[in-house]
């Protein structure tokens, strides 16, 4: 028996298990917010952000983050040869936490939305719990993605109160925004509950 049988919903904001109206979605009675049965058009909608974000994967990693500007002479740097330069210079942990965080983060939430969005659509009722928690796992871990962005954003702030050097974000800042804000967007609105919706067949064929 499930939820979805009783017709009860839990609220995605704060959590409430709920009964809802005949007609699939309402209100949550503790926070107002909308509550679905199964989030309308969840699949097309995740398909759609994940694609983008795939495509701005390959320029948030290729071009410049930053560009410093000292003494008249510019030097451009992209997230790898950030990573890098940490790691020349001895910065062995923050070279870590950069390169986890701004290549390794956002690259594994791609593989796993990309998986959980297959498993969904070819109805796949193998390791049902264990791709729930993979959602629930990147759910939580991607809003720790913007490590770099706060980095740049923080040695302009300071830089530039000088007058000899200055930091421009560059447009491997944007396309990395934009990857992170598209693969959250893209974990917000998938639903993990269709992974349990073909339960029945599973029982059926036993």
């Amino acid at each position: 028996m499930r939820a979805r049988d009783l017709g009860l919903a839990s609220c995605h904001t704060c959590g409430l298990l709920q009964k809802l109206p005949a007609r699939g979605h309402g209100h949550c009675t503790r926070c107002g917010s909308k509550v679905h049965l199964r989030t309308p058009n969840s699949i097309q909608v995740t398909w759609a952000l994940l694609l983008t974000a795939i495509v701005a994967y390959l320029p948030a990693n290729l071009y410049p983050v930053m560009t410093v500007v000292s003494l008249g002479q510019s030097q451009s740097d992209t997230i790898i040869s950030g990573v890098v330069y940490l790691a020349l210079h001895g910065d062995w942990p923050l070279a870590l936490i950069v390169f986890v965080a701004s290549v390794l983060v956002p690259l594994v939430k791609i593989l796993v939305l990309l998986y959980l969005l297959l498993s969904v659509q070819r109805r796949s009722l193998l390791r049902k719990t264990q791709r729930t928690r993979l959602y629930r796992l990147i759910e939580l871990v991607g809003r720790w993605s913007m490590v770099d962005i706060f980095v740049v954003a923080l040695l302009a702030a300071l830089v530039q109160v000088g007058a000899l050097a200055s930091i421009r974000p560059g447009i491997g800042a944007i396309a990395f925004t934009s990857v992170v804000i598209l693969t959250m967007l893209a974990a917000l609105s998938f639903d993990p509950r269709l992974i349990w919706d073909h339960e029945e067949q599973q029982h059926d064929s036993a």
